[in-house]
């Protein structure tokens, strides 16, 4: 049966217009699909083995020229961006090195503004590889934590991210289902119970003896991933689809996002769910703040009315882009039980399709329109501590996401320093302080922040930590430092040698600085090497070595 509807899935696929080659000449393994679920955001590319070591040869999928390039201490380490002639463009990450003629051009802007960090345009047609062209080794730089190759595919008039998969079915091999491990039911407020409690509740599917009494309006939602051959890999669902008494009442197909589309992930799973418990649970309801396009659902939005006294039957299917699929069913029994009435203070009330102000004493947070996914009724606290810097605001207790960045002011109080640039926000949570930077002015410090939670001010006068490592191989080349910083993270940082810049590259995965061409060093002399290290408050670490 499984094998049927792989063929029938597989034939069903639209055949893309344009063809790319593979970007490399072994046999191509996945570690990460497109849409897989990461923090904050979908995984818009391929992530492609890279046989366990860097250094290998990338190919230029298609003729195009290089528009664009990026070096930096996180996220794609070094990137180049190609524009190919068929009207897409495709961007490769975590690469150890570019071809000659782009390295050449990175390292003269490297040196002459004496910076690390990179991000350089270039007209079209300057650096032209046709397909098949070697352009970049493949590494395992940036925020990657094994060696592979990331690889995008979008479109280059809309920069929408899409499948690059569609393009290599014929190269990689997958005969595996997606699999499922949880449910999970939503009543609805003030609209919905589930077992007597209108508090959300996940259930195993391998549980035998699952009680689901329910009444008035609930949702659902699923824990699952894909899997394919030959890997121990899990992956993103392409697509899942809910049936309740077999009607379609939710479907979504992973299949391309646009990039102000990619926070919309935040109102697609439980972001609650993930950020106490690290655990994905995707809604299979449509909140009304959402914009996501792969979402579709009924005229409920995937809200399902429990109103009769009977057995309601809710059928997930899960499939991936080759057709193969599975299925998983539950039972919930109709049973008439009072629902609560939900009764929101107004003031403490956050609407998702207007402008939201929150205002206190020393507080105000500005939502525009479109940065809710739902209506949100605030637990509220202030904590006044009179020799703080600031209060304490718990806007809410439980995290709620933005879908994009939003301004807060809190008010400043008591100033121990009078350099107010070492003023800067901070959010608590889970037993932990973030920075959210900021600036002061006329008493309030402005900052910017992506959920709601608990924030007040904070102060940092202490410079970053800078800690030399391998100290007898200076002499080669090989020089190490481990930086780092305890309140608002390294901004910048700058070494010299015999006073001249010298290139650094700064890893953000292990917080270590190391000479990126030692063979600019002199040997068989002595060196004067000062290193400064700042933070986002203007602290300043400045350590001089001999050696």
């Amino acid at each position: 049966m499984l094998a049927m509807m792989m063929a029938l899935g597989a034939s069903a696929q639209e055949q893309p217009a344009v063809s790319f080659i593979p970007p490399f000449d072994f046999p191509l393994t996945l570690s990460g699909n497109f849409g897989e679920l990461r923090s904050n955001h979908f995984h818009g590319g391929l992530d492609f083995k890279t046989q366990g070591a860097v250094g290998k040869p990338i190919r230029n999928i298609a003729d195009g020229y290089v528009s664009r390039v990026t070096v930096t201490p996180g996220g794609y380490g070094q990137a180049v961006y190609m524009v190919h002639d068929n009207g897409y463009t495709s961007v490769h990450g975590h690469l150890i090195r570019f071809a000659p003629e782009i390295a050449q051009e990175v390292e003269a802007y490297q040196y002459e503004n004496e910076t690390f960090v990179v991000d350089m345009e270039f007209e079209p047609n300057r650096f032209r590889f046709a397909q098949g062209e070697v352009f970049a080794w493949s590494g395992n730089e940036g925020y990657s934590f094994g060696p592979h190759l990331h690889m995008e595919i979008r479109k280059t008039d809309t920069d929408e991210y899409i499948d690059p998969l569609q393009f290599y079915m014929d190269k990689i091999k997958d005969t595996t289902a997606p699999r499922a491990t949880h449910f999970m039911i939503y009543p609805q407020r003030g609209k919905g119970v589930l077992n007597g409690s209108q508090k959300k509740r996940s259930f195993s599917f391998a549980g035998k003896n699952n009680r689901l009494e329910a009444w008035g309006e609930i949702a659902a939602g699923i824990k699952a991933y894909d899997y394919m051959d030959g890997t121990h890999n899990n992956y993103g669902v392409h697509s899942v689809t809910l049936y309740v008494d077999s009607v379609e009442v939710f479907r979504s197909t992973v299949d391309g996002f646009l990039p102000d589309e990619n926070r919309a992930i935040n109102a697609w799973t439980d972001y609650e769910e993930y950020v106490m418990k690290n655990s994905w649970f995707m809604r299979s309801q449509v909140l009304p703040g959402n914009p996501w396009r792969m979402l579709k659902a009924d005229e409920n939005g995937g809200v399902i009315t429990i109103d009769e006294e009977r057995d309601y039957h809710f059928r997930y299917e899960l499939e991936d882009l080759y057709g193969n699929s599975r299925t998983y069913s539950f039972v919930v029994k109709g049973k008439e039980q009072p629902i609560g009435p939900w009764q929101p203070e107004g003031k403490n009330f956050l609407k998702w399709n207007r402008k939201n102000v929150v205002w206190d004493l020393g507080l105000q947070l500005t939502i525009p329109e479109g940065m809710l996914y739902d209506d949100v009724e605030l637990n509220y606290q202030l904590t006044k501590d009179s020799a703080a810097v600031s209060y304490e605001y718990q806007i809410h207790d439980a995290p709620v996401p933005f879908h994009a960045a939003c301004e807060l002011m809190i008010g400043v109080h008591e100033f121990p320093v009078t350099d107010m640039s070492k003023y800067y926000v901070i959010q608590k949570k889970k037993g932990r302080r973030a920075s959210m930077g900021g600036y002061f002015e006329n008493g309030w410090m402005h900052a910017t922040i992506r959920e709601l939670g608990t924030y007040t001010v904070a102060i940092d006068t202490i410079g970053p930590k800078v800690v030399p490592l391998n100290k007898p191989q200076w002499r080669t080349g090989n020089i190490q430092f481990r930086i780092s910083d305890a309140e608002t993270g390294i901004k910048s940082y700058k070494v010299y040698i015999d006073g001249k810049f010298a290139l650094f590259a700064f890893s953000s995965k292990n917080a270590r600085l190391k000479m990126k061409h030692p063979e600019r060093l002199k040997k068989g002399v002595t060196h004067k090497m000062e290193i400064v290290v700042t933070d986002y408050c203007g602290n300043e670490t400045r350590m001089e070595y001999t050696f």
